[in-house]
């Protein structure tokens, strides 16, 4: 470790006592590591050597714990923390290097932010975030003083970089109804509080004008891991219906193994076969036309394969399948309770006017660049909540109707143009991937769509249709599926987007077919009659 670099991490303070005790010149050391981060090198030599040296573990949370009330110096830990816990990319100017030396330094900064995750699972840091929030809320919005405002983003940015590090299963070795860290990290701040000051943000006007996005990012990280379906699969008797699942799952396991354990023995026995030798398998030709030779144990011929012994065809790079994101988990059952609770207070009190902050940011071009995925995750996943769980369209109505259809259809668009004409494996891939969120969000919708069509309420059955009609009307909403089934290659985009892909095309034909059978016309297109020539005589 450098030695001034060594020198300011140890002038920050000490424990003693089980009570942390800060150096008299803490303020100062903490604006000098700002400034040593600022300066850091390409390689981030600083930010993997105070990584090494775990100062958020040992110095920064501390100090936040016992010296919140000094507002200064609050604040200036907050912007420290907030350079430390910045995604991997970010260091590396938003894109990953080839290098193999800076990719394990990667790699390194990478273990760093995990460690700092676990550092962070911690209800009294939580408390002391979520109580500076409610100080800055509290105060008269119009006397209130930019660094106010600036210091109510970074804590909230704060916590969406903490949520942002991305978990390693392989080191966390956690099997699903199992506390991961990132599960601990969502309980701390459920008891904490900072969930209900996100939906009151999310909820009130002014604050949610200014903080939306990062609210839209905090909550679309908090359910990264989880899938909608398991969430709302809640009733009175689930402990019961879980626990006999489990015993199903494990008698399964057991059985599956006892009888591989039963084959192996019958394969490799250790007396002596009688039925050793040679052997032909009938109805299977070799190279020279004949019946192939068996040199093997009978046990294993109906094993034999052509294929056995090759080497099978390297594929260049490019070419290579792309395999999906499908790290998706069950958590236990109490933080699923507490995610289904928050998903239905979130649908009643503040899905409506935060999408619309949203699309209103989006339109503005007053967000980043691709910032609109996190509006198609929100709108995909809420969506298909609702409609399993609430069976409320009021409760999404901001985001079903013809526009966010045209939304979607243009970034879906835009996203299969850019997937045509990038040649850069590791940009297509983005992009692949950002074309699977927007496919998810436009299944979405046609479901929710047919869920209403079959609505018992005749005013909800009549917006559908009107709806449904402006749909099936449109040339383009009925050739997008057929456009992106002919371009789809396994090189650009995973399996689990053609599988999606699939599954909306079925789901569209089947409401065509449907909305067919009402007899009313979809397109209506004149027959010119021709004109016979004059014969001639």
């Amino acid at each position: 470790m450098d030695v001034e670099l060594q020198a300011t991490c140890s002038a920050l303070g000490y424990m003693e006592d089980k009570k942390y005790i800060k150096e008299p010149d803490c303020l100062e050391t903490v604006k000098d590591l700002i400034r040593f981060l600022r300066r850091d090198s390409d390689i981030c030599d600083i930010r993997r050597q105070l990584g090494h040296a775990k100062i958020v573990q040992k110095d920064i949370i501390p100090l936040v714990k016992y010296y919140n009330k000094d507002k200064t110096l609050f604040e200036t830990i907050t912007k420290l923390l907030v350079n430390l816990t910045q995604p991997v990319i970010t260091c590396w100017n938003n894109e990953l290097p080839d290098e193999k030396t800076l990719r394990n330094y990667c790699i390194e900064v990478e273990g760093y932010l995990q460690d700092y995750k676990e550092a962070f699972i911690d209800e009294d840091f939580f408390n002391v975030l979520c109580e500076k929030i409610m100080d800055i809320l509290k105060m008269n919005w119009d006397e209130m003083r930019e660094e106010d405002k600036l210091q109510l983003e970074r804590l909230f940015v704060l916590i969406r970089n903490i949520l942002m590090i991305p978990a390693d299963p392989a080191r966390e070795q956690r099997t699903e109804d199992d506390a991961s860290t990132h599960d601990q990290i969502l309980w701390t701040m459920h008891t904490s509080g900072v969930e209900d000051l996100i939906l009151f943000i999310a909820s009130s006007e002014r604050e949610r004008n200014m903080l939306c996005m990062h609210i839209l990012e905090i909550i679309s990280l908090m359910f990264k891991e989880q899938v909608s379906t398991p969430i709302f699969v809640l009733i009175v008797s689930l402990k019961r219906l879980c626990h006999t699942h489990f015993i199903v799952r494990r008698a399964s396991a057991r059985e599956k193994e006892r009888a591989q354990k039963k084959a192996n023995i019958l394969k490799f026995s250790a007396r002596h076969s009688r039925f050793g030798g040679t052997y032909v398998i009938k109805n299977m030709k070799s190279i020279s036309e004949s019946d192939v030779i068996y040199h093997k144990s009978i046990a294993e011929a109906k094993t034999f394969s052509y294929d056995e012994g090759k080497n099978p065809k390297k594929q260049s790079k490019n070419r290579m399948t792309i395999r999906g994101d499908d790290n998706k988990r069950r958590s236990t059952l109490s933080m699923r309770l507490v995610l289904k609770e928050f998903c239905v207070q979130f649908l009643i009190n503040a899905y409506n006017p935060l999408m619309r902050a949203v699309k209103d940011a989006l339109s503005r071009k007053s967000t980043q660049d691709n910032d609109e995925t996190y509006y198609l995750w929100a709108m995909r996943y809420f969506m298909e909540f609702c409609r399993l769980h609430c069976k409320r369209v009021d409760l999404v109505g901001e985001t079903m109707s013809m526009s966010a259809f045209h939304y979607i259809y243009t970034q879906l668009c835009t996203y299969y143009e850019n997937i045509r004409l990038i040649k850069e494996v590791e940009v297509v891939k983005t992009w692949g991937r950002r074309t699977h969120v927007a496919l998810k969000a436009y299944q979405e919708l046609l479901r929710t769509l047919d869920f209403m069509s079959r609505s018992p309420d005749e005013q909800i059955r009549e917006s559908a249709k009107v709806i449904q009609s402006n749909v099936f009307y449109m040339m383009e909403y009925r050739d997008i599926f057929v456009t992106l089934l002919k371009n789809f290659k396994e090189s650009k985009c995973s399996r689990s987007y053609l599988r999606d892909l699939v599954e909306s095309t079925h789901v569209f034909l089947k409401m065509l077919e449907n909305f067919s059978k009402s007899s009313k016309l979809v397109v209506q297109k004149k027959k010119k009659k021709k004109s016979k020539k004059p014969s001639r005589t």
